[in-house]
C-alpha cells in the first residue's frame, strides 16, 4: 500500500497529464511497504484469504453467483497489488480509475454473496485510500463507499437490521484501517525527517571537523615560522658572528653549529611549506557516513586517491550533492543502490550520481536541486540532470580541479 507523496527539498517530478509531484519522494510504511511481501502487504493477502474462504458457502449453495464473486475478489486483489507496485507512477485520475475498479471488485461480493465477510475487502481498501488521501478528502471517499456498500445491502440482503449492524461495524474497522496508516505514515514522515537531518548534522560535522584541521595546520606553520624560525634566524647571525672571531672560528666546532643551524632553518621552512600545502579535503570518510543513515539505498562509491576537492568551498559542495541524491534516493522510486564516482578527468573534478529508482515523467528543480547547483557554480562548477532508461536519477556535477 503507497504511502503518498511529501514535499521535500529535491526535485519536482511532473507527469503526464497532472501536475508537478514533490520529487517523487514517495515515503512507504515501516520502510518495507513498496514490496508484495511486506508485512502490511501479507497481513492484507491474510484477510483477502478470510475473504476468499467466506464466499465458499455461496458456491456451495449457487455456483454461478459464487464463483462470480470469487472473480471479482480476485480482481480486487490484482488492483491491489497493482497499485502497490505502480501506484507511485499513477497520476490522480488513474489512481482515481484505479480505486473506482477495487470499490467495484469489493462491492460485488457484497451483493452476490449475502452475508458473506466480503466487505471485509472495503476495510482494505480504506487502508488504500487513507495511504493517498487524508482530512476532506479522504472521509469523502470513505462516506461514499459506505454508501454505496449500505446500498447494495439495502438492494439484496434480507435482514434489514442486520444491514445496520454490518455497516456499523465494517465502517469502523475501515476507520480504525485508515487512522492506523495515516499514524503509520506520520511515524515514517519523522523517521524520513530524522534520517535527513542526521544526515546533514554528519555532512556539516565533517566539514567542520575538516576545517578545523586547517586551520590547526596552518597555525602550527605559522608557530614554526615565526617563533622557531626567528629564533633560527637570530641563533645564525651570532654564530656567524662568533665564527668571525680569531679564537672562536678556529674551533671546528663553531662551524659545526653553523652547518646544523642552516640545516635546521631549511627543514623548518620545508616543514612550513609542506603543512601550507594540502592535498584536498578526503570526503570518502563523511560520503560513507553519510550512506549508514539510511536503511535503502546502498552506497556504491568509487572515489579516485587525486579526485580531491582544493578548498573547503568545494567539498560542502560536493559533498551537499550526495547528501542531496542519497536523501532523494532514499525517498522516491524505491531506489536500492546509489554509485558515486568521484574522479579527476580534463582539469575538472567530476561527480557522478546514478540510483537504479523506478520513477516516471519529467525532472523539475526543486528547492534541493537549485541549492545543490547554486553550490556548485558559487564553487566554479555546475550540474546536469536526467532520468536514466529505468526510471531512476542520474546527476552528473564538476568544479575545477584546482580552485580559482
Amino acid at each position: 500500500m503507497r504511502v503518498p507523496e511529501v514535499t521535500s527539498c529535491g526535485f519536482r517530478l511532473a507527469r503526464p497529464g497532472g501536475r508537478p509531484q514533490a520529487c517523487g519522494m514517495e515515503l512507504r510504511t515501516l520502510a518495507t511497504a513498496g514490496s508484495w511481501l511486506s508485512p502490511l502487504s501479507l497481513a492484507a493477502y491474510l484477510a483477502w484469504a478470510a475473504v476468499w474462504l467466506g464466499l465458499g458457502h455461496a458456491v456451495e449453495h449457487d455456483p454461478l453467483r459464487g464463483w462470480l464473486a470469487r472473480a471479482c475478489a480476485v480482481v480486487f486483489l490484482i488492483g491491489f497489488m497493482a497499485e502497490d507496485r505502480i501506484g507511485q507512477s499513477l497520476g490522480e485520475r488513474g489512481f482515481v480509475a484505479l480505486a473506482l475498479l477495487m470499490a467495484a471488485s469489493a462491492l460485488a461480493p457484497v451483493g452476490l454473496a449475502p452475508y458473506a465477510p466480503a466487505p471485509i475487502l472495503m476495510v482494505l481498501l480504506a487502508a488504500v485510500l487513507a495511504a493517498r488521501y487524508e482530512g476532506r478528502a479522504l472521509w469523502i471517499w470513505l462516506l461514499a463507499l459506505n454508501l454505496a456498500m449500505g446500498l447494495v445491502m439495502w438492494r439484496t440482503w434480507q435482514r434489514e437490521h442486520f444491514i445496520l449492524i454490518t455497516i456499523i461495524g465494517y465502517s469502523s474497522f475501515q476507520l480504525f484501517a485508515a487512522l492506523v496508516m495515516r499514524y503509520a505514515m506520520r511515524a515514517e514522515r519523522a523517521g524520513e525527517a530524522l534520517r535527513a537531518a542526521h544526515a546533514e548534522l554528519l555532512a556539516t560535522r565533517s566539514l567542520l571537523a575538516e576545517g578545523a584541521r586547517d586551520r590547526e595546520r596552518l597555525r602550527l606553520a605559522r608557530d614554526l615560522h615565526d617563533v622557531a624560525g626567528h629564533k633560527l634566524t637570530a641563533l645564525k647571525l651570532n654564530l656567524a658572528a662568533l665564527a668571525r672571531d680569531p679564537v672562536a672560528g678556529a674551533d671546528p666546532r663553531t662551524a659545526l653549529c653553523v652547518q646544523l643551524a642552516d640545516e635546521l632553518l631549511a627543514d623548518i621552512r620545508g616543514v612550513v611549506q609542506a603543512m601550507r600545502r594540502s592535498d584536498g579535503v578526503d570526503l570518502a570518510a563523511a560520503i560513507r557516513a553519510l550512506g549508514e543513515c539510511f536503511p535503502r539505498p546502498r552506497l556504491e562509491l568509487e572515489l579516485a586517491e587525486d579526485a580531491r576537492p582544493a578548498n573547503l568551498q568545494q567539498a560542502e559542495a560536493l559533498l551537499r550533492a550526495v547528501q542531496e541524491a542519497l536523501v532523494n534516493a532514499a525517498r522516491h522510486s524505491q531506489a536500492n543502490t546509489l554509485w558515486v564516482v568521484l574522479r579527476r578527468e580534463d582539469g575538472r573534478l567530476r561527480l557522478d550520481l546514478r540510483d537504479d529508482g523506478r520513477g516516471a515523467g519529467e525532472l523539475r528543480p526543486g528547492n534541493g536541486l537549485r541549492g545543490m547547483r547554486e553550490r556548485l557554480e558559487a564553487a566554479g562548477g555546475g550540474l546536469q540532470l536526467r532520468r536514466t532508461e529505468t526510471g531512476g536519477v542520474h546527476l552528473q556535477a564538476w568544479l575545477p580541479a584546482v580552485a580559482g
